[in-house]
């Protein structure tokens, strides 16, 4: 049934709503039966959003088209996605069977408008790659140049934009029917995550990002953007070099190789630190499979398909707020995010500062002396908390980047697990920085972390459980219930549309005179009726006991 209505769009847009409406009423109904949370309560609140992300994924894996490519976007958004949801959406791939060989052949033909082997000698028939956009077969020019052919799904954009309507209608829901929507700009994510879309849509934008980092880093030796055959390059095929090397975590390949795996990791770090602080373009999908290492040692960096960038004016403001860490200016620390479009405009400031303050304190006092890869999870841990509670919207740059991150961190951990990070990042950050000022505040800050003993933290802890209990108990009440009004509304007005569903039911089963159909119409619109009495009451109920 899936592979009839592949392209129909109430087929898709059903799936992906009626998803949506589930775990939006399993979520109220949760929180409205739990208002007090123990440790079982957790677990099966964790096991519950378990199984939707697992629901998710297998829908995604099964359905196509934007499900995947959402889940992806998705995984990146520690600002308001929970972490069991984003564990299990980081490992979605595009697990989805290839394209036709004959479809395949006959996109390429179309778009460069002649026979293939007028440019190609050799293409196998079986795609080496398969995507939810994409499939990648490698193939050899009629010079003996080997290639690596990527070409568009048929139909994957009309699929994409008939995803588009569904999801509209989803942040329409949310906006409408949770506290999340009130909490967040959805509008501005929808138009992140379209941008986003299409842009992975259009290869020849792909094709342009790849010439820019080929550009950037022509002159690094040891770091290989490979070559694009732009001649055969269009909106649906693009042609480059074919890479011969093993995944950049393949040490095994590297020591039969003879390869120098510190030095290799030195160099991928030096690579990714560089866009990661600097104005410019970067690489936002670096896993493994994207970073080849190769036979002679050089890295190879391939699939440009996903890329975010760091304005001018952003790093200038990023200067700003480590310098406001440093200095404990927490005011220049809430000015820079502003500035940087993190904070939404109905943040309360003055307590966001607060949070980031007492969050700031429990580290202050050596508990970075040892940075290694535990020590970043928890900080990361700690650092989405924060953002997750309080109203921060990351823009998709900054998501994108935060993710790309966290991934070359792990990477570089797991080729080199020795790797000394503070020493390889201290003089990249002076550089970075250009000021001596700011140079001289960032080395006082390094050495009393690495001087003065762990001795804030518990004093820190003490007085954030003493001074915020009061407040964080006064939320939980005040959350607990707005998410019975969210809850109650959202019911009444499912409700209402099975009345009327109804209704329709019994006027179309009078009118071609099927009794029987009447009959169901009117039972199922007078239980809806009774339902949306009962919850009408019970909301009212609620609405004056808070008067």
């Amino acid at each position: 049934m899936g592979k009839l209505f592949k392209y129909n769009i109430l087929y898709r847009s059903t799936i992906i709503v009626w998803m949506a409406i589930k775990f939006i009423v399993k979520i109220y109904y949760f929180q409205f039966k739990n208002k007090f949370w123990d440790k079982k309560t957790v677990h099966k609140w964790n096991d519950m959003l378990y199984h939707m992300a697992v629901e998710y994924r297998e829908k995604a894996e099964r359905l196509g088209g934007i499900l995947i490519k959402l889940g992806q976007f998705l995984s990146t958004r520690t600002d308001f996605m929970p972490d069991i949801f984003i564990k299990e959406l980081s490992e979605l791939v595009d697990h989805v069977p290839p394209m036709p060989y004959e479809t395949a052949l006959s996109s390429i033909r179309k778009e460069w408008g002649t026979d293939i082997f007028n440019h190609l000698s050799e293409l196998e028939n079986q795609a080496i790659a398969s995507a939810s956009i994409g499939d990648v077969y490698r193939g050899v020019l009629t010079d003996g140049t080997e290639v690596a052919i990527k070409v568009r799904r048929h139909r994957i954009e009309e699929v994409f934009h008939k995803d588009f309507i569904a999801l509209r209608i989803v942040f329409w829901i949310l906006k409408v029917f949770t506290a999340f929507g009130k909490k967040a700009d959805l509008n501005s994510l929808y138009k992140e995550l379209v941008l986003v879309m299409n842009r992975e849509l259009d290869y020849e934008q792909e094709l342009e990002f790849g010439e820019y980092f080929r550009e950037r880093y022509k002159d690094q030796p040891d770091i290989y953007i490979p070559n694009y055959f732009k001649n055969l390059c269009t909106e649906k095929v693009l042609v480059m070099e074919w890479v011969d090397g093993a995944k950049i975590t393949d040490t095994f390949f590297m020591q039969q190789h003879h390869i120098d795996i510190e030095k290799t990791t030195k160099i991928l770090f030096d690579h990714y630190i560089d866009q990661f602080l600097h104005p410019g373009k970067f690489h936002a999908d670096p896993h493994a499979g994207n970073i080849i290492v190769r036979r002679d040692g050089t890295i190879a960096i391939i699939d440009f398909g996903m890329i975010g960038e760091i304005k001018k004016e952003d790093t200038e403001q990023f200067k700003l707020l480590v310098q406001g860490f440093i200095i404990e200016n927490y005011d220049i620390v809430l000015s820079a995010l502003d500035q940087m479009n993190f904070i939404l405009p109905n943040a309360d400031k003055k307590k966001l500062k607060k949070v980031i303050k007492e969050t700031v304190d429990m580290y202050s006092d050596g508990s970075l002396k040892n940075i290694d890869s535990k020590v970043m999870n928890q900080l990361g841990e700690d650092i989405s908390l924060i953002v997750k509670d309080q109203p921060i919207q990351l823009p998709a740059d900054y998501a994108y980047l935060l993710r790309a991150v966290s991934i070359v961190i792990g990477i570089l951990f797991s080729i080199y697990p020795e790797m000394d990070l503070k020493k390889w990042a201290i003089p990249k950050i002076k550089n970075w920085f250009g000021r001596k000022s700011i140079v001289e505040s960032v080395t006082k800050q390094y050495a009393k972390n690495l001087t003065e003993p762990v001795r804030s933290y518990p004093k820190a802890l003490l007085n954030f459980l003493e001074s915020g209990e009061k407040d964080r108990e006064w939320d939980k009440e005040k959350h607990h219930v707005q998410m019975k009004h969210q809850f109650y509304l959202l019911m009444e007005v499912l409700s209402f549309m099975m009345v009327v569903t109804g209704v329709a039911i019994a006027i179309w089963g009078f009118s071609i005179q099927l009794n029987s159909m009447a009959i169901i119409g009117l039972v199922l619109a007078g239980i809806s009726l009774f339902l949306l009495n009962l919850i009408f009451v019970n909301h009212y109920r609620l609405i004056r006991s808070r008067k």
